[in-house]
Parts: structure tokens; C-alpha cells; sequence
């Protein structure tokens, strides 16, 4: 199975030299009729920007929903390494259930924020150049990811500090942080432990939101159930 991304990406290459024998002969080789296969650019970067849509609407959807963060072991929040002696502290002296009760409070958060990313993805992708699109097109498996974390992720910090503020507020992560905090210092000899939580999750959500789109982007590119478009189906399907 040929891949036409595979092929799109090698007409950017050809389309520089006016040698059209050469691009002729290129897709003979590969058994593919030029005028099947060459698409205009126009179609190219649409094709690319609706893969874009397609790919960070699913990971949004999968990370902004009930447990998307929490049961998802790839992207999971965890309880920050800095703080493991406190939790380790903590359990040892009966609060574990109270430790699990603040890392699904985390988890929720970062399940409230999650939807806040699509209209900058969205933003990010009608900003994107014909350079940009051919760069992604000829790169590697997560290439669209990485120009999203190029191009977003200050954009996302910014959008998420006060939702994942306010969420944590709503569902009590900063208070049980705090009770956690207070419970373990009162613990004698133990020492006195700071940190920024909610830039903790908003790191982490934000990890975990761009495997996912990494996740999808793979699955485009690779996987033709995928494609849902007939657009996709002809920019990025397979002779």
C-alpha cells in the first residue's frame, strides 16, 4: 500500500524542477497516474487543515469529558514528584483515601479545562501557512502536534491558568491541597513543603492533552477508518 501523503509531500519536491518527465517517471514507478495523484495545493492544505479540525476536535472531546483525564493511564495526573514524601507521609499515617480524593480532584479540573483548547487549536490552524502545511505533510508522525506546540502552547497556558484556577476551586482541589499540606506539616519533625499546584495542572493537563492530539494525528495518517471525510479519504488515502 502506497501512502498519497507520502506521494503529495514528494510533488512539493518535483513541482521545484520544471523536469515533468521526471515527475512522470517517478509515478509510473510507484504505479500511480499523475493525473489521479497530483493535487493542487489549494486541496492539499485544505485536506491537511480538516485532518487538523478532525484530530484536535477528537482529543478535545476525549480529554474534556467525565474521567477523559482520570481513567486514561497515558495522561493521568498524578500526584506531583516534588510531593511524594508528603504523600508517602500522609498514607502512612491513615489519609490515603484523602491523597486519592485530591488526585481525582486534579483530574477533574483538567477535565473542566480541556474543552477551552479547541478554538485555539481551531485559531492555530487558519493562521497556518502553505510552508507550514508542506513542512507537516512530509514530517513525521506527530509533526502537526509539534507545530501545535509551537504555535499554542502559551496561548493554552494563558486560556487554562484561570479555568483550572476556578475549576479547582469548584471542585476543591485547592482546599484539599491545602488540608493535605496542613495535615502533614502537623506531623512532627516533617519538612515544610511548597508549591504552585495549579501551574502543576495546567502543565499536566496540557501534556496530556497534546498526546492525545498526537494520538490522533497518528491515527490519520495511518489508519483509513480514521479518515471521516471524503476530503481526508482523498488527500491522505492510500492506492
Amino acid at each position: 500500500m502506497i501512502s498519497r501523503i507520502f506521494a503529495v509531500s514528494m510533488i512539493v519536491l518535483f513541482t521545484a524542477s520544471p523536469a515533468s518527465a521526471q515527475l512522470d517517471k517517478f509515478f509510473k514507478g510507484l504505479g500511480i497516474g499523475q493525473q489521479e495523484s497530483v493535487l493542487s495545493d489549494s486541496k492539499i492544505i485544505s485536506g491537511l487543515k480538516e485532518a487538523l479540525h478532525v484530530g484536535t476536535e477528537n482529543a478535545v472531546n476525549l480529554t474534556g469529558k467525565m474521567d477523559g483525564y482520570f481513567m486514561n493511564e497515558l495522561i493521568k495526573i498524578l500526584m506531583p514528584e516534588k510531593l511524594k514524601t508528603l504523600e508517602k507521609g500522609l498514607r502512612a499515617v491513615g489519609y490515603g483515601p484523602k491523597v486519592d480524593e485530591f488526585v481525582l480532584s486534579m483530574n477533574r479540573a483538567a477535565e473542566k479545562a480541556a474543552p477551552f483548547a479547541k478554538d485555539i487549536f481551531w485559531g492555530a490552524v487558519k493562521e497556518m501557512s502553505f510552508d507550514d502545511a508542506r513542512k507537516i505533510l512530509s514530517g513525521n508522525d506527530t509533526a502537526a502536534t509539534e507545530y501545535f506546540q509551537g504555535k499554542t502552547t502559551s496561548k493554552l497556558t494563558s486560556a487554562f491558568k484561570p479555568v483550572v484556577s476556578k475549576s479547582m476551586n469548584e471542585v476543591g482541589v485547592t482546599r484539599q491541597y491545602k488540608e493535605l499540606v496542613g495535615r502533614y506539616e502537623s506531623i512532627p519533625f516533617v519538612k515544610k513543603e511548597s508549591f504552585d499546584i495549579d501551574q502543576y495542572v495546567v502543565t499536566k493537563a496540557l501534556d496530556g492533552l497534546f498526546h492525545m492530539v498526537g494520538e490522533e494525528e497518528r491515527k490519520i495518517r495511518k489508519n483509513p477508518a480514521a479518515r471521516t471525510t471524503d476530503l481526508l479519504k482523498e488527500v491522505f488515502g492510500s492506492k
